[in-house]
């Protein structure tokens, strides 16, 4: 199961709306058939890796980090695939929320003779498909704010100089959480500041750049901007209200616009805009833009993960703040996050936070 979880982590940021599985087939000790979720979302795991396996699946058990579907959608259930393999035996890492499977995919196998093992490192496999998991959960995707400051949480100095906080190990590490993800998000302001292609540029990753995603009420991004520009090469999103002025000079750039209701504030309202990306069938989203987004995000109890890079400068007061306020009047009502992974990068640190339930 570990290793097709690690199959599985292959389709991160490529797949969506569907989940990012993994299978692996063995037969007498022995690997026959290795598959996991192809971009676009299809094929499937299961059928990648029992075309690769062939004759050799018949009797054979199949690991998969998802229960197969069970419906007809695009392609046949995978459900009929195994069966019709004559596999022997399925062991599965998480039942498919999903309403059109959700158990049923374990019943079908077995009724159909197939010995069927479930919650097999389940936590490990929800970990990796946690996106997936929210977007049907709750409507929304994953959120994941990524911040790269200094040792007293600046993330640039007083007068919005930011190249380089970190250093070039941790840029990369950046990038490759941009290959892994659906989308990526920035407010207007870190836009205009900054003039960022929000693309990866990792050697033999350029094709794994995101959605890239522009929070703008007052349609303020320039149309001679760069992600205005390169629209049509890769697909860019506004949010922003219902009134905002002429969204069609953006539409046909190649923007795909998406008005939201506002908050009080006449922004577009942070859980309506997460809810409507869900809708589009997002599961992954990386935010990378400045504090006031981050504080929104704080402030409505949107943040499922945070990857903080820290270098070793300190900036006191003259810096900027990673995150700006957000109504935090005593100790006790600041948010709370989990650390469950550090490591150097380079001269840097990143360290990795999941969300504490509130209460």
């Amino acid at each position: 199961m570990r290793a097709a979880l690690a199959l599985a982590r292959r389709g991160l940021g490529v797949v969506w709306p569907n989940p990012s599985v993994g299978c692996v087939i063995v037969k007498d000790d022995r690997v026959v058939g290795r598959g996991w979720t192809q971009p676009g979302g299809r094929p499937h795991a299961e059928t990648e890796a029992l075309r690769r396996a062939g004759a050799a699946a018949k009797g054979a058990c199949a690991y998969v980090t998802l229960e197969p579907c069970n419906h007809f959608g695009e392609t046949p259930p995978c459900t009929s695939a195994l069966l019709d393999a004559g596999l022997a035996r399925v062991a599965t890492a998480l039942k498919d929320p999903d309403a059109r499977t959700a158990g049923g995919g374990h019943d079908r196998l077995r009724e159909g003779g197939i010995e069927v093992v479930t919650d097999v490192l389940g936590n490990e496999a929800a970990w990796v498909n946690a996106g997936f998991l929210s977007r049907v959960q709750s409507g929304r995707p994953l959120v994941t704010l990524k911040t790269a400051t200094t040792l007293d949480g600046k993330i640039a100095a007083s007068g919005g100089a930011s190249q380089w906080i970190t250093g070039p190990e941790a840029r990369q590490r950046g990038h490759l959480l941009r290959a892994t993800h659906d989308a990526i998000m920035i407010g207007v302001g870190t836009a205009l500041a900054d003039a960022p292609s929000l693309t990866c540029r990792l050697a033999g990753l350029e094709d794994r750049s995101p959605v890239r995603i522009v929070m703008d009420s007052k349609l303020r991004l320039p149309l001679d901007s760069v992600l205005v520009e390169t629209a049509r090469e890769v697909p860019t999103w506004i949010v922003t209200v219902g009134d905002a002025p002429n969204p069609d000079r953006f539409t046909d750039c190649g923007v795909d616009v998406i008005q939201v209701d506002p908050d009080s504030a006449g922004r577009p309202d942070v859980p309506a805009t997460l809810d409507a990306l869900g809708q589009r069938g997002l599961t992954r989203l990386l935010v990378e833009g400045g504090g006031g987004l981050a504080a929104e995000l704080m402030r409505n109890d949107l943040i499922d993960r945070l990857v903080w890079f820290r270098s070793a400068g300190v900036m006191g007061g003259d810096g900027i703040g990673a995150i700006a306020g957000y109504g935090v009047t005593h100790p006790d009502k600041a948010a709370l996050f989990k650390r469950v992974e550090s490591l150097p990068v380079g001269a840097d640190t990143m360290e990795v936070f999941v969300r504490r339930p509130s209460g």
